[in-house]
């Protein structure tokens, strides 16, 4: 997560500003009208919209530049964010296959991410010619509005520093086990910048029992709108005891007052994820695809 994908990033002979479709690197004065944009489907730009509340619509920390397409009135159509996540909002075919091929001259692309439906149609113009992805899986999308149960456990807190090393190897084997590669192998200091920034913010939630984690969450953004959750963990010896329940419904009994809703993925192959998250209250929205690069 070290990389910040700039003009600089992108090949040589190829100009954003100019491109025929009407896309154009999103400027700091069009931010309201961004974050407009995205609150019209929050569950589905909770990534985005976050990474413009916390770090502003143009910053090294988006890890990305966010782009805009325009119809013939000058109205927004679409808005991506192209880098070393890739993500995506748009209202028409077109603004789709237009971002592809923005996306196509990023240096270091690590994912794409998105509804299964637009990312399908996104991959067939991005991936035309290319190597084939390194992995593609299948994710659940949960939304949650109201508590199924009253919270029954009181020592769930903030992440310390104090916690950091022990929360970044947790957060590492996760991204391993569901992507396949290692954060802390491949950008250690980076990624435990990142990490530290989230504590510092105090976004990721823990449950220590005698100094050990018994369970972890990380609030990847959180706005008025929508609070977006990732990383939930259950120690594996202490599964099946009911901690992951409890504790996630404590965390949302304190995130639902500042948002609106509360939203998180599972893999498709994750049973006991999902089977979680619906006694907690969630509710399947929709299936997305993420694509990892090579």
């Amino acid at each position: 997560m070290a990389l910040t994908m700039m003009r600089q990033d992108f090949t040589a002979d190829f100009e954003p500003a100019m491109d025929s479709g009407g896309i154009r690197e999103i400027c700091r004065s069009d931010q309201t009208e961004v974050v407009e944009f995205l609150s019209a489907r929050p569950m589905h730009t909770a990534f985005m919209a976050g990474l413009i509340h916390d770090n502003g619509v143009v910053s090294p920390q988006n890890r990305g530049s966010f782009y805009g397409s325009r119809n013939r009135f000058g109205q927004l159509e679409g808005v991506a964010l192209i880098g070393h996540a890739t993500m995506l909002e748009t209202h028409t075919e077109d603004t789709l296959v237009a971002f592809a091929r923005i996306a196509r001259n990023c240096q270091s692309p690590h994912l794409i991410r998105g509804e299964q439906t637009a990312i399908s149609t996104f991959w067939k113009y991005y991936g035309d010619g290319a190597q084939p992805p390194r992995l593609v899986t299948r994710e659940l999308l949960y939304v949650l509005t109201e508590l199924a149960a009253q919270p029954e456990i009181e020592n769930l807190r903030p992440a310390t520093m104090e916690e950091l090393e022990q929360i970044a190897t947790v957060n590492s084997a996760m991204a391993f086990e569901e992507g396949g590669l290692s954060p802390l192998h491949r950008d250690p200091n980076g990624f435990r910048q990142r990490v530290a920034r989230r504590i510092e913010q105090g976004r990721i939630w823990a449950y220590f029992r005698d100094e050990q984690l018994i369970f972890k969450a990380d609030v990847v953004s959180e706005t008025p709108e929508i609070a977006y959750l990732e990383g939930v963990y259950v120690n594996p010896e202490e599964r099946r005891q009911g901690h992951g329940f409890r504790c996630l419904t404590e965390l949302c009994a304190r995130l639902l007052p500042g948002s609106k809703m509360i939203c998180l993925t599972a893999n498709d192959r994750n049973k006991s994820a999902a089977a979680l998250y619906v006694k907690a209250g969630f509710k399947f929205e929709s299936d997305y695809e993420t694509i990892y690069l090579r």
